[in-house]
């Protein structure tokens, strides 16, 4: 016992600390509610500049992204507007004849105008029907005045039925397109369709349009359309065309859907100078929604003639009698 006590004497105990030695600083970090709810400080002025470029870049942004939006809109548009509003047909076109003619005049449609030359469409995929109201306007047209001169530009599954209403009637259907012509291999009596070629494309128009408006030659008063130097007048059709006083002339053909199609202009005008060399003649205009068949005939067959309109049908009725000299009376023509 007496030695522990004496090693526990010899053993140095380690020295002890000052109460005065001052402790290290540990730093605290403290969050302010005030910051926190928004209520603290404002950013200094470095903050500031760095978070301001990125608000004035916003409105821009969204400027740019706005006008994309709407040119995109605008391209579809005019996309759509070049586009044909017409519908597929169902039923193959229906029994009736097809009468080749025996010269080469007959199978070729030209017109004076220079141009590209559109080949006739290899399907009817793109040949719109009749609804059914347009259908009955054209038929009970047909009705009232039957047996009669029928003239129709263009061959649709529903005109074949206007053959059977026009019974004792003559009936002439002019077409461009082979494999319609095809689909009809029965003869009929009075009727008769022609193959004819179209070679003025639907771009060409206002340049036509222009030619007529500027030459005199085109004037109503002019002598036959073979003989015609109007670069709208078609010279080659079938003889009895130009030989028949036509009661109805139906004007829906060629297809003149798109820019590089044929276009009726020729038609329209052409159709414009028979009817005046009748005594009265009905000509009826199909698809008038569309520009060119609302501006050749709002100018060759004149607002002042429009006696019905259905669908998108007008019917313009003409008397050899009127506008000698111009196609319309009133000095300025309508055009929308």
């Amino acid at each position: 016992m007496v030695v522990a006590v004496r090693w526990s004497k010899r053993k140095k105990m380690p020295p002890e600390e000052s109460q005065s030695r001052a402790l290290p600083v540990i730093p605290s970090v403290q969050f302010s509610s005030t910051v926190a709810s928004g209520t603290g400080p404002k950013l200094d002025g470095a903050a500031r500049r760095m978070k301001s470029p990125g608000k004035k870049l916003l409105p821009v942004l969204v400027f740019i992204l706005s006008c994309l939006s709407i040119l995109r809109l605008l391209k579809i548009a005019i996309t759509t507007t070049t586009t044909s509003h017409s519908s597929p047909r169902a039923a193959a076109l229906s029994s009736s004849i097809q009468q080749e003619c025996s010269s080469s005049e007959c199978s070729e449609v030209q017109s004076n105008a220079p141009g590209v030359e559109s080949g006739p469409r290899k399907t009817v995929a793109n040949s719109a029907f009749l609804i059914p109201k347009e259908f009955v306007f054209l038929s009970n047209l047909i009705t009232n005045i039957a047996p009669c001169n029928l003239l129709v530009f263009g061959l649709q599954t529903q005109y074949l039925n206007l053959s059977s209403i026009n019974a004792g009637g003559i009936t002439v259907f002019l077409e461009d397109d082979p494999y319609k012509i095809s689909l009809n291999k029965a003869d009929s009596n009075g009727t008769r369709v022609y193959k004819v070629k179209y070679q003025v494309p639907a771009k060409k128009a206002y340049e036509l349009l222009k030619h007529a408006r500027e030459n005199p030659v085109c004037a109503p008063s002019t002598s036959l359309l073979q003989q015609s130097s109007c670069k709208l007048a078609l010279r080659n059709l079938p003889q009895e065309v130009y030989q028949l006083k036509w009661d109805v002339v139906v004007v829906d053909g060629p297809i003149g859907d798109a820019p590089e199609a044929p276009g009726r202009m020729s038609t329209i005008y052409t159709a414009s100078i028979l009817a005046r060399s009748g005594k009265t003649t009905d000509v009826v205009v199909h698809d008038v929604h569309r520009m060119i068949e609302k501006w050749f005939s709002w100018e060759f067959l004149c607002e002042e003639n429009l006696v019905s309109a259905k669908g998108r049908f007008w019917n313009f009725r003409i008397s050899n009698q009127s506008n000698d000299t111009r196609f319309c009376s009133s000095e300025t023509v309508r055009i929308e």
